[in-house]
């Protein structure tokens, strides 16, 4: 692969390895998920965004840049949670084009389950066969590329869920 372009084998060599680990930890959470609480990797994103936020709800246009989502595939999930009684959609009284996604009891209830078992799962096959330095040096590489890709980013994040998003928007 190297010969069509400047990226050299040995670094092929390490992207292959980093989309197989990806994929098979995604399953294998994804598996997890599925047994636990009955609910998909998407479900719980948004089910763990909406426990994590102020009042256990997120206007619709917060979960879309905390998730990094379509505005679309937000809609739609959305759509699915709440015909399954998992969330529900609040007209927002500040902004009459926004709404306010809120976590339900049975959602509440699937996210502690997901939760605990979600925990151990990553403990198993993710933070356990890594050393502290490792662990270290691998969120300061996840920070770089999440700050290459979308600068700031974090940093919206953490302002969407310590409710500043909410506090702009009230006033």
């Amino acid at each position: 692969m190297s010969e069509v372009s400047d990226i050299p084998e040995a670094d092929w060599a390490v992207w292959r390895s980093f989309v197989a680990m990806r994929r098979r930890l995604d399953r294998a959470l994804e598996q997890q998920l599925q047994d636990d609480a009955g609910i998909s990797v998407p479900d719980f994103e948004i089910l763990l965004s909406l426990f994590k936020s102020p009042h256990n709800q997120l206007r619709g246009k917060d979960l879309v840049e905390l998730l990094g989502w379509e505005k679309s595939r937000v809609s739609h999930q959305v759509t699915r949670m709440v015909s399954r009684g998992l969330v529900e959609r609040r007209e927002c009284p500040t902004d009459l084009r926004g709404s306010w996604v809120t976590l339900l009891p049975e959602g509440r209830r699937a996210v502690l389950r997901a939760s605990r078992g979600n925990a151990v799962e990553l403990r198993r096959i993710f933070f356990d066969v890594l050393s502290e330095e490792e662990k270290a040096t691998l969120g300061a590489i996840s920070e770089r590329i999440i700050e290459r890709i979308s600068p700031s980013s974090c940093a919206r994040a953490e302002e969407i869920l310590s409710g500043e998003s909410e506090q702009q928007a009230a006033s």
